[in-house]
């Protein structure tokens, strides 16, 4: 197995006007996915190759090195190519100049229907994916899957957790909400007793906002091919602006953003009470704020309708192979492996998050005590999650570039006298005008 990292493809063409060619030129390479038996990959396993990854998911490495020593004659080379929209503007590039593609790349779920939408990724239906239909978990079959198509394996999920700080609640005798209306007044308490302490922090993040909407019932974004709704006027949108609004408007949330020192300090010192994120975050606490050990825990996040369960995806990634893929039939070997059976199960004792309902389901799993959550058996609230994402949930097949306009029209909500209500209708008309403009019918 050899790893390296590349950042040589960007210069190629610019992703977006990749994006517009692959609208407009939808072709494959012509693979039969009409039904049939699955493809055997049985005989190129024996045969043997070199499987490109592109991945920047560390649990990877422990998943190529025992998927070698399972098939000797496979070599799996892991690649970094970048971060999220850097390696999808270096995927986008290869298969425009038709070559130097991978045979497997990591894509996350909201980015996906860029590469579907243009047919630049197999669809894994012709080897028999179809049977892994009830293997996963709603949330990320429904993001892999369109129709009888199926884009790429699930890798992981994120459905939504409320993390917060026992230590600091029990200081200032706060409840943990369970409502956002309750959520809204413990930040008004927290910041009252100590205006150091904000309930959460918040800049504007496009993935975070886009999860609480869906949570709330919201569903701005339909998508029917190239024909395409964008509704940010939609009730459950509305519910998530007229509660987060109070906080901007109160200063009630802190203006840090995440992933910076200063998150991370807030977390440690308890200026940030709270989170409200996907289920992968448990191993970002325990690495990066290991002081605060003890005390944290994990519960239910806030319902936007007292004595619901609703909750979202928050993150969470796939493997897909792409149609410019050399080895097809080693690379949805390795994508299944990795996905499935004992390739999930590695990535899970590494601290990835199933998305595999019998892994989320097994004893083991979900009696699994957190010595960073005080000894709290933190999956339970998980896999209970997990069981509860609404259903319906789409993303744009543009959804990379969407996010990337987020904090020059919704971000200004945090920064101005813009409401999110505001900010999101520049998001809306930014976005139906990027649409328009490459090849889809837009509605609003």
């Amino acid at each position: 197995m050899r790893t390296h990292t590349t950042r040589g493809l960007l210069g190629a063409l610019a992703v977006l006007t990749t994006l517009s060619l692959t609208v407009t030129a939808c072709g494959s390479d012509g693979e039969d996915t009409g039904g049939g038996d699955p493809r055997d990959i049985s005989a190129a396993l024996e045969e043997g190759g070199k499987v490109t990854v592109w991945a920047w998911e560390p649990t990877l490495k422990k998943v190529a090195e025992d998927f070698e020593k399972k098939y000797p004659e496979v070599d799996v080379e892991l690649v970094d190519a970048g971060i999220a929209d850097k390696q999808y503007s270096a995927l986008q590039n290869a298969i425009a100049a038709g070559k130097d593609a991978p045979d497997v790349a990591q894509i996350e779920y909201y980015a996906l229907g860029q590469f579907s939408i243009g047919k630049t990724v197999e669809d894994l239906s012709s080897y028999g994916a179809q049977k892994y239909g009830t293997t996963f978990t709603p949330g990320p079959w429904d993001a892999v899957s369109q129709g009888k198509a199926i884009y790429a394996l699930p890798m992981d999920s994120g459905p939504m957790a409320f993390f917060y700080n026992k230590k600091v609640f029990d200081k200032h005798k706060i409840a943990v909400p369970t409502t956002w209306d309750e959520y809204v007044e413990a930040a008004r308490t927290l910041h009252k007793a100590d205006p150091k302490i904000f309930i959460t922090n918040d800049t504007g993040d496009a993935g975070a906002t886009t999860s609480l909407i869906w949570q709330a019932g919201g569903r701005p974004y339909r998508t029917d091919g190239t024909d395409v709704t964008i509704d940010f006027a939609d009730e459950g949108t509305r519910k998530y602006t007229a509660t987060w609004q109070k906080l901007l408007d109160e200063k009630l949330v802190a203006p840090i953003s995440t992933w910076s020192d200063a998150w991370y300090k807030g977390l440690a010192d308890g200026s940030i009470a709270t989170l409200s994120i996907g289920a992968w975050m448990p191993a970002n606490l325990s690495s990066g704020v290991p002081s605060a050990s003890g005390d944290w825990r994990v519960a239910p996040l806030p319902q936007w309708t007292k004595g619901e369960k609703t909750t979202a995806e928050n993150g969470g990634s796939s493997l897909a192979i792409p149609t410019a893929a050399k080895n097809k039939d080693l690379a949805y070997a390795f994508t299944e492996f990795a996905t499935t059976g004992a390739g999930a199960t590695s990535r899970i004792a590494q601290g990835s998050f199933p998305a595999t309902r019998a892994d989320l389901e097994s004893r083991a799993f979900l009696d699994t005590r957190f010595p960073y959550f005080g000894g709290q058996q933190a999956n339970r609230v998980f896999a209970d999650s997990a069981r509860n994402v609404g259903a319906d949930w789409s993303y744009l097949p543009f959804q990379v570039y969407a996010n990337s306009i987020f904090n020059d029209t919704v971000g200004r909500a945090y920064t101005s006298s813009t409401t999110l209500t505001d900010g999101l209708k520049a998001w809306q008309d930014a976005s139906v005008t990027y649409g328009d403009s490459h090849g889809f019918t837009v509605n609003r």
